[in-house]
């Protein structure tokens, strides 16, 4: 009763300082009950059994995609239009919105009843799908080698050593700073002297290009100013001057993409840019909720909070088919690509991989990458030698992209491995080019079900007692794949019921659990099989 108390007095005095009310839920975790949800950034802490402070679905997104849903081993399922609070304390999971009473509805008696349930109510699929070149080859970033020295001579040659060292084409991306400043769509000169031209010979050397964006702008520039000058750019609160939002790389003015006139005038410009250098799309920075804080900014759109920013930004990349994104809000079941949040070069960043990806998949974004081979971290790579490099760390992290729906190299491995773990990168970078064909099917078939193509354990089997496996996944309904993410060669595979067959071609009886011992040169995976499986 003095606990009960003490929350109502709580409630009463948010409502107090905000002015508005704070609904409440509180749902406790019963035994044998597992939740999922909210950010992708928690993946490793799902399914929620530890406590959790309290993550503010409107501020927060630890770098990743936020969804107002939560998902249940049981059928049930949490959704709200709007953005809310949460955290896990005292075996409950507590819920505070300050738009609506937030209820648990029923989808079923299953983790996948309960997703299938509020994909086809909230988030239905759109029957589109990104780009296929995504899917089927593996894709090259130039951030990690080039950093903040994107240029033109580079970038040939990074391209070029893709080629020599046989490792599939596909897309390139250019990342930050090829741009003369932000809010300009022009290659500095000094580093990209012929900038169509570098994009035709990449063209010709077989890979698609994109570069890297956001929707910052310089201050004191000639887009900042007629931005300006139309209203096109977020304001300071209670002011007609744009606001200067501080980011991580230093403080810029900001489009106001919640303006149709500002989302179209950006749109555009994009197109023209495409026009003028031939690049076949982009990757979509920023976007933060957390950048929008409607305490410190006015919007076009009157009552616009932050998450209506980040969808805003979301909704550009439509009308690209090759973008990339890394912060999202809803938008589930869109033709767009996602990635994982930027990781660190480690074990630990490397053992959350699994989990982020199913957490991505159980949000509704199905079309994601598992972050950068190695990490995306540049922290992790400023000043370290190659002959500190974890040469083995770099392989099982290939291992574990290449049978994911999409595979992202940064780091160059023909720069940082010899030629023994060079070849194993080289077979796991190929392996994923022969599952092309499967993976685009399963791609395609999410565009038409809304189903993860990365699956949790317990959305496949449900109660065979996987809810807290994190190390092994299914790649759609036909492979389980189990990936080395420790130091530890020797790892556990729990086989669910039926029939399975492995990477070399042994079969197995379902139902039981595998000690292997595992060499570098190796990802197991498993088939599963049923009558009418073709290889």
């Amino acid at each position: 009763m003095k606990r009960i108390t003490l929350l109502f007095i709580i409630s009463i005095f948010i409502t107090s300082l905000s002015g508005q009310e704070t609904y409440e839920t509180a749902i406790p975790l019963e035994q044998g009950e597992y939740w999922w949800g909210g950010a992708v950034a928690l993946g490793s802490q799902m399914p929620y059994l530890k406590p959790l402070k309290e993550f503010n679905l409107a501020l927060d997104n630890n770098n990743n995609q936020v969804v107002p849903l939560f998902l249940s081993g049981k059928g049930r399922y949490i959704w709200s239009d709007k953005p809310f609070r949460f955290e896990i304390a005292d075996h409950t999971l507590k819920l505070k919105s300050e738009y609506e009473q937030i209820t648990v509805r029923q989808g079923g008696t299953t983790l996948r009843d309960a997703y299938l349930t509020a994909c086809r109510d909230y988030f239905p699929p759109a029957g589109l799908l990104p780009d296929p070149l995504f899917f089927t080859m593996p894709q090259y970033n130039t951030w990690i080698e080039l950093m903040y020295n994107q240029n033109e001579k580079d970038i040939l040659a990074y391209a070029q050593s893709v080629i020599d060292n046989d490792l599939p084409k596909g897309v390139l991306m250019i990342d930050d700073n090829w741009q003369k400043y932000y809010g300009n769509f022009e290659f500095k000169p000094d580093k990209f002297p012929n900038p169509k031209e570098m994009v035709k010979e990449l063209h010709d050397k077989g890979f698609k290009v994109m570069l890297w964006i956001c929707p910052f702008v310089s201050a004191d520039s000639p887009e900042y100013r007629e931005l300006a000058s139309e209203g096109y750019l977020v304001k300071k609160k209670g002011s007609q001057s744009p606001a200067v939002i501080p980011w991580w790389n230093g403080q810029s003015a900001c489009y106001d993409l919640t303006n149709p006139e500002a989302f179209d005038y950006f749109v555009n410009v994009l197109k023209k840019t495409q026009a003028e250098y031939g690049v076949d799309g982009f990757k979509l920075d920023a976007g933060d909720n957390s950048f929008y804080d409607p305490r410190y900014i006015d919007s076009y759109k009157k009552d616009a909070i932050s998450t209506d920013h980040t969808l805003a930004w979301a909704r550009v990349g439509l009308e690209f088919p090759f973008n990339e994104y890394r912060a999202g809000w809803k938008m589930g079941g869109q033709p767009l690509v996602q990635r994982l949040g930027d990781k660190h070069y480690s074990y630990p960043a490397l053992q959350s991989l699994i989990p982020e990806m199913i957490a991505a998949g159980l949000l509704g974004y199905a079309y994601t990458c598992p972050d950068m081979i190695g990490g995306g971290q540049i922290a992790s790579f400023v000043n370290l030698d190659v002959k500190d490099f974890d040469q083995k760390l770099i392989v099982r992290s290939a291992q574990v992209h290449a049978l994911m729906p999409m595979m992202q190299f940064s780091v160059a491995p023909w720069r940082i491995l010899d030629k023994e773990h060079l070849i194993i990168v080289q077979d796991m970078a190929k392996l994923h080019e022969r599952f092309g064909d499967y993976i685009i099917n399963c791609v395609k078939e999410s565009a038409k079900t809304g189903e993860p193509i990365v699956r949790h354990m317990e959305y496949s089997f449900p109660n065979e007692g996987f809810a807290e496996c994190k190390d092994q996944f299914m790649l759609g309904e036909r492979y389980m794949v189990a990936p080395v993410v420790t130091v530890n060669d020797t790892r556990t595979i729990k086989l669910p019921k039926g029939k399975w067959r492995d990477d070399t071609g042994k079969t197995y009886r379902g139902g039981q659990v595998l000690t292997m011992e595992i060499p570098l040169n190796r990802l197991v995976y498993f088939e599963k099989l049923v009558p009418g499986n073709k290889k």
